[in-house]
């Protein structure tokens, strides 16, 4: 199967999109910055109209030299007319009868320096303004804006889309929606501008010598279509592969220690160098279309030359033979300008080789804008209401009535939930793995929205209240607990930025974190590595307790909070925490009968169907799921003699 052939289902999937919406759609975008468009596209025809007046110039230098050199050779009187032809001067600028033939040369290679100089400042200026254009404003609001829209779009977007994807379309992707401005839409203007202008020049040169040489123009244009429309699956094949690169990678480096700690290096070597020759392949097939196409155009432009070199040859002989200057410019053309002439065709031909440029940028561009606006035109699921219902400080009580919800419309994962619980209560939630224990949780502060039924707080549906009120109102505690790269006090002043360190050092008291971060280097001012890499799991779980308890929030989520914590550091914690759950309602996901017993109510959970609820004590009463589950975690009275001789006298 060919590398640039579309093969992978990820890729068969793929929503095709027509190219011509894309094309206005990015069009807009320029309009958007049109006046810096319009300043890059003014100085690149001020350096096209300064090469090209230059190069006239030198066409004029060159025919005053040979008229000249002649005089001087043969004597004037006896000179034929069909030899001795004056240069003709642009826009009738011809010098004084009283200067020196060496005086004009020299004001002809000044203005020719003069032009250069300028044209060096222009193309400066060019560069300057390009840049700043492109990477100062279209690339840094593109992406701000892809950014800002990923914070607002809801979880499920994620859940469908590799993080691998996502970077990527912040990076790569936008990079190839400013090709589009530059490498696309200005470069098409100022080619479509320096052909009009080298064809009205060579024009006024000579128009047949100009018919002939461009005889195959058309021809190229339709070798460059049949190009685009080769190498654009290609592209899109080769973004879909490098996801898949930067995913394998992205997840290797998070973990590396399952990798190293399986020994499972070699194997996993061996997958990204297969993922990363099928991208060199795919890539080299792309390059070997470009490499055969671009050989070809410049096979079609020498073809140009030789028809230059034929027939203007051909003119230059009847120009030499005309009788006088003006039978002379009627029927050929001068030395000088036949080297003007070649100077424009050289410069037309560089131009159009540049349409393979463009055409490949075309593509490039075109797959990753179609990816950046599916991310910017991706629907925003959860979103307040026009008029939302403003609760302020909620009192803290948790319905759920008869709710359903299923990921991307699969089967349910809760199906029918119904439960209450009042303000200051702590509800415990257990469950096999799979059975819609995190998902629960993941329904109050609206990561998510139910299929059916309602999630009320206060008897107010969360759909009616402000998103960002409501979450307020909560805190969570996740069941991975995700540090930034920041200070201590920072990650714990995560919701509250402003907060003082008075009111850090409190919360962190409370989740039992103040001490250990009193011994590291710099205290709260301590730098986490990435992911808080340089805190034990236990470490990372209190802050993260912290970060949850500094929002003093009415209703708290903890999701398998002592999961990654030792029997003795948790009895702390929960010690700590009861005192922090005064007034607020609580909603933890545990296993642990020293955690269950805590709670107010306990809610089973079997393939995300509520089997049982009650307290601790109602349940143990019942036979069922709950009690045997509690009765695995009791130990016998053996254990109970052991411990107590180790620990002292144990409830448990």
């Amino acid at each position: 199967m060919e590398p640039g052939k579309q093969t992978d289902a990820e890729t068969e999937n793929k929503k095709t999109v027509s190219n011509w919406p894309l094309i206005r759609r990015m069009l807009g975008l320029v309009w958007i910055y049109r006046a810096g468009c319009i300043k890059v596209l003014i100085l690149n025809l001020l350096l096209l109209a300064l090469g090209m007046y230059g190069l006239g110039l030198m066409g004029v230098g060159v025919d005053f030299i040979r008229y000249h050199l002649l005089a001087d050779t043969i004597p004037h009187n006896s000179l034929p007319a069909t030899v001795a032809k004056p240069p003709q001067w642009p826009f009738g600028l011809k010098p004084p009868d009283t200067w020196t033939p060496m005086a004009v040369l020299s004001v002809l290679a000044g203005a020719i320096l003069l032009f250069a100089g300028i044209r060096a400042r222009v193309n400066f200026l060019t560069a300057v303004e390009t840049n700043k254009l492109v990477q100062g404003k279209i690339v840094v609001d593109l992406r701000a804006r892809v950014y800002d829209k990923m914070q607002r779009l809801s979880f499920s977007f994620f859940d469908t889309n590799p993080s691998g994807s996502l970077i990527n379309r912040v990076t790569g992707d936008v990079q190839s929606v400013r090709m589009f401005v530059d490498g696309v839409v200005l470069q098409v203007i100022t080619l479509l501008l320096s052909l009009a202008m080298y064809i009205a020049y060579m024009t006024r040169i000579n128009p047949s010598l100009t018919a002939a040489c461009l005889a195959s123009t058309p021809l190229l244009w339709t070798l460059t279509a049949r190009f685009s429309r080769t190498v654009g699956p290609a592209y899109n094949e080769n973004r879909s592969l490098f996801d898949r690169l930067i995913l394998m990678l992205s997840e290797n480096l998070q973990g590396v220690h399952v990798v190293k700690g399986f020994a499972r290096q070699p194997e996993e070597i061996a997958k990204f160098e297969k993922m990363n020759n099928r991208v060199r392949d795919q890539q080299f097939w792309i390059f070997k279309k470009i490499s055969t196409y671009q050989p070809v155009i410049h096979f079609m432009t020498h073809v140009n030359i030789i028809i230059m070199l034929i027939y203007g040859g051909y003119l230059v002989m009847r120009y030499e033979e005309a009788p006088d200057a003006a039978a002379a410019a009627a029927v050929g053309l001068s030395i000088g300008q036949l080297l003007v002439f070649a100077g424009l065709l050289q410069q037309f031909s560089g131009q159009v080789a540049n349409i393979t440029n463009i055409a490949n940028s075309i593509q490039q561009s075109l797959i990753g804008a179609q990816r950046v606006f599916e991310v910017l035109d991706a629907p925003l699921k959860i979103t307040s209401p026009f008029d939302p219902v403003r609760c302020g400080r909620c009192r803290g009580e948790v319905s759920f009535d008869n709710v359903t919800f299923s990921y991307l419309k699969q089967e349910p994962v809760l199906s029918n939930v119904s439960f209450t619980v009042r303000p200051g209560e702590c509800a415990a939630i257990l469950g096999q793995t799979g059975s819609g224990k995190t998902t629960l949780l993941s329904l109050v502060p609206r990561f998510y929205d139910p299929d059916n039924g309602h999630v009320m707080i206060d008897g107010i549906d969360v759909r009616n209240m402000d998103v960002d009120e409501l979450r307020r109102n909560i805190g969570i505690v996740f069941q991975e607990s995700f540090l930034f790269s920041n200070t201590v006090a920072a990650n714990i002043a995560f919701g509250h930025p402003e907060s003082d360190r008075e009111r850090i050092e409190k919360a962190a008291k409370i989740a039992c974190a103040h001490d250990f971060i009193m011994e590291m280097p710099k205290g709260y001012d301590t730098i986490l590595h990435e992911s808080g890499a340089n805190l034990s799991g236990g470490q990372r779980q209190r802050i993260a307790i912290a970060r949850a308890l500094l929002l003093e929030p009415p209703i708290l989520l903890m999701d398998d909070p002592t999961a990654a914590i030792d029997p003795e550091t948790e009895n702390e914690i929960m010690k700590a925490v009861e005192s922090a759950m005064e007034g607020r309602t609580t909603f933890i996901v545990a296993h642990r009968l020293s955690t269950l017993r805590r709670a107010d109510k306990v809610i089973v959970l079997k393939k995300g169907r509520i089997i049982q609820d009650g307290t601790h004590e109602e349940l143990m009463q019942i036979k069922g799921q709950y009690s045997m589950a509690a009765q695995l975690q009791i130990p016998d009275k053996e254990s109970l003699r052991i411990l107590g001789e180790n620990y002292g006298d144990t409830d448990d």
